[in-house]
């Protein structure tokens, strides 16, 4: 996923993948701390993702109240 962009959908599924493995207790303590991290950013790229959705979707609508 490093080498394109990914998308929402992509995000979100790799997220539940890495909760997954914590869950049933997958990873060892060196994999745990590169997925805890994998994940902050894969929340980050979420949240930036629906923030600009946001936007996009309150302007449509302002613009179709003008």
């Amino acid at each position: 996923m490093a080498t394109k962009k990914a998308t929402y959908k992509d995000a979100i599924t790799e997220i539940e993948e890495i909760l997954e493995k914590i869950e049933n207790e997958e990873l060892d303590v060196d994999e745990l701390s590169e997925q805890v991290n994998r994940v902050s950013v894969l929340i980050t790229i979420c949240k930036d993702k629906l923030h600009k959705t946001e936007a996009e979707v309150e302007k449509i609508l302002k613009d179709m109240n003008q």
